[in-house]
C-alpha cells in the first residue's frame, strides 16, 4: 500500500522587492518593511515612506513569497499560513537573509538597519530581527511570535509597538501579553498607543521617526 501522509519538497521561487533610493549621497542607513495580509510590497512602500525622516534611508518593501489575486483580481500576498508552519518559518527567514545580501551588494549602506512591519508583517519583522542583528524594530498591529520569544539567533533591538484604541485585532491584551513577553527576554519595549484602528495615522508615523532619528549604530563586528 502507498503513503497518503503529507510530504514536502524544497522548491525554489523568487520573491519581490522595492527599493526607494534617497536623493542624498550615500552611505545610506537601511530600513526594511514587511507588508501586512492581502498587501503587496508596494503597499508597504507606500507607507514607509509617509514616515518622517526617511529622506536620508534606504528604504526595502520586502513582498510575502506566497501570492493570490484578492478582490478584483489584484495581486496580493500572505506571509504564511499554519500548515507545515516551520517549514515556512525557515524559508522566509533564509528570504530576509537573501534580500539583505542582495541589497548590501548592490547598494551603499551602513548603520544603523531597521526592520519594519505591519500585520502579519510584524511578525516577520520580529522575526528578521531575531536572526539578523538590527538596531531598531517597527511594528504596528501584529504580535510577537512564540518562536521569536523562545528562539533568537540575536538579540532582539529595542521595538516600537503600535497600537490603535480601535484596532479589533491587535487589541489591549495582545499589547500587554507582547509587552510581558518582550520583557522576559530582556528587550526594551516603546508603546504607542492612537485614537485609530488596525492601520497607519499620524501619531504612529511621529514615533516611528522619533525611532529612526535615534536608532544607535554597533559595531559592525557584531554583526
Amino acid at each position: 500500500m502507498g503513503d497518503d501522509s503529507p510530504q514536502t519538497i524544497e522548491a525554489r521561487t523568487h520573491g519581490r522587492i522595492l527599493v526607494r533610493v534617497p536623493a542624498v549621497p550615500p552611505p545610506w542607513p537601511l530600513l526594511v518593511g514587511f507588508h501586512g495580509y492581502a498587501e503587496t510590497a508596494g503597499d508597504h512602500m507606500e507607507a514607509l515612506q509617509t514616515i518622517p525622516a526617511t529622506a536620508e534611508w534606504l528604504l526595502v518593501s520586502v513582498q510575502a513569497l506566497h501570492r493570490f489575486y484578492a478582490r478584483r483580481e489584484r495581486v496580493a500576498a500572505s506571509w504564511m499560513t499554519r500548515e507545515d508552519r516551520e517549514l515556512a518559518i525557515a524559508d522566509n527567514v533564509d528570504y530576509v537573509g537573501r534580500v539583505l545580501a542582495h541589497v548590501r551588494a548592490r547598494y551603499e549602506t551602513r548603520e544603523p538597519l531597521v526592520f519594519s512591519g505591519f500585520s502579519q508583517g510584524a511578525a516577520m519583522a520580529y522575526r528578521a530581527a531575531a536572526y539578523y542583528r538590527a538596531d531598531a524594530l517597527i511594528v504596528l498591529g501584529g504580535d510577537v511570535p512564540p518562536d521569536v520569544v523562545h528562539h533568537r539567533q540575536v538579540p532582539l533591538p529595542p521595538v516600537l509597538i503600535g497600537r490603535g484604541t480601535r484596532d479589533e485585532w491587535y487589541t489591549e491584551a495582545r499589547e500587554a501579553a507582547d509587552r510581558e513577553a518582550l520583557a522576559t527576554i530582556g528587550t526594551q519595549a516603546e508603546v504607542c498607543v492612537f485614537d485609530g484602528g488596525h492601520e497607519w495615522t499620524d501619531a504612529f508615523r511621529a514615533a516611528a521617526a522619533s525611532v529612526l532619528r535615534r536608532a544607535p549604530r554597533h559595531q559592525a563586528a557584531e554583526r
